[in-house]
């Protein structure tokens, strides 16, 4: 069917070249845009076409390897209030609770919220480790986030043993006072005395204090069933330098990490994707220790799933169908995109290794004086950026981290890199919010390949975005940084013609990339119709040729339905997802172009915007009534939305009302018809919103400005027909 969707859009695009009606704005809009798309169905073809499976077998890797490497673990918050402390204390207890040797691994936590609170959770949750690690690893626990495990396991089996038993709730009850303490000092019901150790945080703000950098545990005896190191890190701030956002943070923890431990592999999370499969580091060590094509693969993708995504994807945020069928045939080329979380990463080629480097260790060679221009001024960072490059990155077990605290300071400062090539050419680069894409982009121009990691069970899991404004936030953002990135020096077109990126492999990013020009070009489809109806004019073929169209929207619809029921989705799922794809696109992605091109044009920088996390509660299974519930408020993704809707429906009353103009051209017809009704279906959820209160309607100030643009609009199609 694939196919079949292909040639139908070609035999549009034909019949809009050699149609005998007369030329006209509208008809010549809607070839563009429908060229438009039917690009985009190539490049899905293209990436769809070659899917790939890896499969990994640690215990071959174990009989294999005489030791293990070393791998630092990377976790990132940057608000208490969104991404609340307990989550990133949850998500660092199931870190340190791996199946791998403690001595081998070293989790760095960043905060860029510099708040004594997230520090806080993280202090007591290491005292609960040295309880809640070897629980996990004498009962074999697979899910070892304590939140997730006792949520799951609500009571112990008759089965279990009776020190089992003991245990379990001796556990459960400790984790409940964790919890409740953590809790107690977030909302502020017991005051946080900033004194101690908490005194570093006393005189700081968020955007302007110096850097604190704290080693919260060690693993002083190097004993490979102990706890694994635990530094706290937050980057210092001054309202004069720019942080750029997250990929700033990575590089922080790039030099911090490779100063205390500089293991060879890395390995980053956001602050809620949860441990869900302990051995996940020994799959992922398998595709990068392989002895055939190990040596070519830069990082490892893990997917993202979610523990508490809503039944059937309301929001469309869940990306199932696209990680089963896309983004596995992006496996099958030059490997996945970096998603920025759930990611391994190995330490030399984040410096800028060549895969051609890789067996001589010549950058390593260069002149202490070089390496500093390029890496910055620290002696000691350049020193272990000389081992990891010569791949001799193996840490000293004899030299604690807690030795490199006044050097590690001294590398998280805001000006450290200043006329380095952090950002540019090294680490995660700077100049667009969605740092992950030209990150991974920049990897695979130098020639190097990716891989996914798909184990069973999967390796973790996260929290989904619970409401239709966290979802277009996070859309929005994405959507605003892949379009700078699509317009940049770091674009899949760069990467084809400069660099080594496979056409293919280039072409399947412009999938990603594009997705803020798809939200213009679908906007601009979407006003079509409501303007031949408002103006009586056509866009759509009429007679025996209005089956193209029809014919495409039927076996498009039945060909991705077919894909969601093979993968085990419901229909209800797979409309959800096909309703939230117009709403997304023509509200959030379209905003997102809209920022992106006021960044490009230098008029002003777009903002970032953190997606808010939710600590789980006995309610959030996402089967309640209001769980899927859409919610509004004045930000502008809602004005674009309710003006389509409003637009579609004042042309709908036009024509039931019979005010279109008569004239002797081609009328408006069936197919315009058909399009606005599809449309209104659509954005039903938004039809009801204009008439509930409370969160569950659109504010009165949106609907304002919407029926201000709605009726710019009309009279714009209105002075079109009297012209």
């Amino acid at each position: 069917m694939d196919t079949l969707i292909l040639v139908l859009l070609l035999l549009l695009l034909s019949y809009r070249v050699f149609s005998p009606n007369s030329f006209s704005v509208p008809w010549f809009l809607a070839f563009i845009c429908e060229s438009w798309f039917t690009f985009t169905w190539i490049v899905i073809l293209n990436a769809k076409w070659s899917p790939a499976v890896t499969i990994t077998h640690p215990d071959r890797l174990l009989q294999r390897v005489p030791e293990l490497p070393r791998v630092d673990l990377f976790v990132t918050t940057a608000d208490p209030v969104l991404e609340p402390p307990i989550i990133t204390a949850n998500t660092v207890l199931s870190l340190l609770a791996l199946d791998y040797p403690a001595n081998k691994l070293a989790c760095y936590v960043s905060d860029d919220g510099c708040s004594p609170l997230t520090f806080y959770a993280l202090v007591v949750a290491s005292k609960f480790a040295k309880l809640w690690v070897p629980f996990c690893k004498k009962y074999n626990v697979q899910v070892r986030a304590p939140f997730r495990y006792f949520s799951n396991v609500a009571t112990t089996k008759s089965e279990d043993s009776p020190q089992f038993k003991q245990e379990w709730l001796r556990m459960k009850d400790m984790y409940n006072h964790l919890s409740q303490k953590i809790e107690d000092v977030t909302r502020k019901q017991i005051p946080l005395q900033l004194d101690g150790e908490f005194a570093v945080f006393s005189n700081t703000e968020q955007r302007n204090h110096p850097s604190i950098i704290k080693v919260i545990l060690e693993n002083k005896d190097v004993f490979s069933d102990g706890l694994p190191y635990l530094i706290y890190i937050s980057r210092e701030k001054k309202p004069c330098h720019p942080h750029n956002y997250k990929a700033g943070a990575m590089n922080v923890l790039t030099r911090v990490s490779g100063l205390m431990t500089n293991a060879p592999f890395m390995m980053n999370v956001d602050c809620d994707m949860v441990v869900n499969n302990p051995k996940f580091v020994l799959h992922a060590m398998c595709i990068l220790m392989d002895s055939k094509s190990g040596k070519e693969v830069a990082f490892v993708q893990c997917f993202q799933q979610f523990y508490d995504g809503i039944k059937d994807d309301p929001f469309g945020n869940q990306w199932v169908a696209a990680y089963e069928y896309i983004i596995r045939g992006m496996a099958g080329l030059q490997g996945p995109y970096y998603g920025g979380t759930n990611t391994f990463h190995r330490r030399n080629v984040v410096y800028g290794l060549y895969p051609r480097e890789i067996e001589n260790g010549s950058k390593g060679k260069l002149g202490e004086k070089i390496l500093m221009q390029q890496f910055g001024s620290s002696k000691e960072f350049v020193k272990s950026t000389a081992l990891a490059l010569e791949g001799k990155a193996y840490f000293p077990n004899d030299i604690s981290p807690s030795n490199f605290i006044e050097a590690a300071i001294q590398v998280a400062g805001c000006g450290y890199e200043y006329g380095t090539l952090w950002g540019k050419k090294i680490g995660w680069l700077y100049g667009s919010i969605s740092e992950d894409v030209p990150t991974g982009l920049n990897m695979q121009r130098r020639g190097w390949r990716s891989e996914c990691c798909t184990p069973d069970p999967i390796p973790f899991t996260g929290c989904a975005p619970r409401g239709l404004l966290c979802t277009m936030i996070q859309q929005k953002r994405w959507a605003s940084g892949l379009t700078v990135v699509f317009f940049g020096k770091h674009s899949p077109v760069m990467g084809m013609l400069f660099g080594k990126i496979q056409f293919r492999a280039g072409l399947s990013y412009f999938w990603l990339t594009n997705w803020g020009l798809r939200g213009l070009f679908e906007v601009c489809y979407v006003a079509l119709p409501p303007y031949c109806i408002i103006t009586n004019t056509s866009i759509f073929p009429k007679g025996p040729s209005l089956c193209i169209p029809i014919t495409l929207f039927v076996i498009y619809n039945v060909h991705t339905l077919f894909e969601y029921l093979t993968i085990g989705l419901s229909i209800r799922h797979w409309w959800n997802n096909q309703r939230m794809s117009i709403i997304t696109t023509t509200t959030a992605w379209f905003i997102g172009f809209l920022s992106a091109m006021l960044k490009l044009s230098g008029i002003s920088d777009t903002v970032f915007e953190i997606t808010e996390k939710k600590h789980p509660t006995s309610d959030a299974d996402g089967n309640n009534a209001d769980a899927g519930r859409f919610t509004f408020d004045e930000s502008p993704v809602f004005v674009v939305g309710t003006t389509i809707l409003l637009v579609h429906l004042t042309a709908m009353l036009i024509s039931f009302l019979g005010l279109q103009p008569t004239h002797s051209g081609n009328g408006c017809g069936l197919g315009e018809f058909i399009s606005s009704t599809y449309l209104v279906v659509c954005y039903w959820p938004y039809l009801k919103g204009l008439f509930a209160r409370g969160k569950y309607g659109i504010p009165l100030s949106t609907m304002c400005k919407s029926a201000v643009f709605a009726f710019v609009f009309v009279h714009f199609c209105r002075r079109n027909v009297i012209s």
